[in-house]
């Protein structure tokens, strides 16, 4: 666990002082003014308690404490002053997120238990992060499972959506790409609540009726509010409910939302999506750029030329055409294994998709198959090779 501590002030004898009393309790480092201190947060950092004076020459300590921010947001922030008037502290609170303020001169019997307190902070802050980051985890493991189980081709299909839209999105300077990332992987999770037999009729290119279609068009909606209500999956949620809506603002959902106001990452899947369908039906390349550009008001015109840009042929395919390719046993599938040849039942629906990684849960579904016997074709995998991310 990070204990260090830094603190910055323009009065080396002050820091002198703090060197003297504190070092045999706590590991911290010294800096002579703001510059410096961001120096050290570069250098050393990140710290987990920042102490800094508020009246320092060139940057003062308002400033620094924001700067400090952008670079160490997890630390805890205190600030020293000598006299803070009401806009002063109120500066510091909004852009430097100061946790305590401790007047100057400040006795040890104060310092010390504001800084067990701000270390104590750190910990708890810390502790909370990495549970959220777990169970958002835990999460999106369960519905990615979940997806593959109930439909197999949609969970293929948004692993390949997810290595594009990391690519194109380096290109295009959107981001987070953590939310790219999850928002293209789980652009199907609506599917796991559509009737079996409708997913059926799509894997098998069934012609569906009026009341089917209907069904289909609402799983964006339903994926949202399955996202929505997981913490910090908000942005996600938007990102696949908008995944169908046209850049001129047709489509669904019927609401006003248009143009540049569309999330930035429902406006790539848009584009992801529909050359994927067109590289399915064999129009590639050129032809399919010419088909997508003639559909009038349906796509970003900049992302669009970017896309077209950032793959000259197909997009982005974790069959890669350097690794060996393999005729394996169920018994001697591993996760993360990528599948050359789709899988099917004896009946024909799909199992496993062309490019798909396996999962746990995958393998299981395969390995139960072929205990009952309805597991056809010849297994070929290759181990996967991640895609490196396009400069910027």
């Amino acid at each position: 666990m990070n204990k260090k501590i830094l603190f910055v002030d323009d009065d080396a004898n002050l820091l002198s002082g703090f060197q003297r009393t504190l070092r045999k309790l706590y590991n911290f480092d010294i800096a002579l003014g703001g510059e410096e201190g961001l120096a050290k947060i570069r250098e050393h950092g990140p710290y987990a308690v920042i102490v800094a004076d508020m009246t320092m020459p060139g940057m003062d300590g308002v400033l620094f404490l924001e700067k400090s921010r952008a670079l160490t947001p997890g630390s805890v922030r205190l600030m020293l002053t000598g006299n803070a008037d009401q806009q002063t502290a109120a500066n510091a609170v909004n852009r430097g997120e100061i946790f305590r303020f401790l007047s100057k001169p400040c006795p040890p019997e104060i310092l010390q238990p504001a800084l067990d307190l701000a270390l104590k902070q750190h910990e708890l802050a810390n502790l909370e992060r990495e549970l959220i980051e777990n169970t958002l985890a835990g999460c999106v493991k369960v519905l990615t499972e979940v997806l593959g189980l109930v439909a197999p081709d949609r969970l293929g299909r948004g692993q390949r959506l997810r290595d594009s839209i990391r690519l194109l999105a380096g290109r295009t300077g959107h981001g987070p790409l953590w939310e790219l990332e999850l928002a293209a992987q789980l652009s199907s999770i609506g599917y796991a609540a559509i009737p079996a037999s409708i997913l059926n009729n799509c894997a098998l290119h069934e012609p569906l009726t009026v009341a089917q279609q209907a069904v289909l068009r609402r799983a964006p909606q339903i994926g949202h509010d399955l996202l929505a209500s997981i913490p910090r999956l908000e942005g996600v949620a938007k990102v696949v409910l908008y995944q169908e809506k046209n850049f001129d603002g047709s489509g669904f959902p019927a609401d006003t939302l248009a143009g540049e106001s569309l999330p930035a990452g429902s406006r790539l899947l848009k584009i992801l999506n529909d050359r994927l369908e067109l590289e399915e039906e064999g129009v590639v390349k050129q032809a399919a750029l010419k088909t997508m550009r003639e559909r009038r008001g349906v796509y970003d015109l900049t992302l669009l030329e970017i896309c077209f840009a950032c793959f000259s042929d197909f997009l982005a395919n974790s069959i890669s055409s350097h690794a060996v390719v393999r005729s394996l046993n169920v018994s001697e599938l591993k996760p993360g294994q990528v599948i050359v040849s789709d899988l099917t039942t004896t009946e024909g629906l799909p199992l496993v998709t062309v490019g798909s990684r396996l999962t746990p849960m995958l393998i299981e579904r395969l390995r139960t198959h072929a205990e009952i016997g309805s597991l056809h074709g010849h297994i070929l995998v290759q181990d996967a090779i991640e895609p490196a991310p396009s400069a910027a």
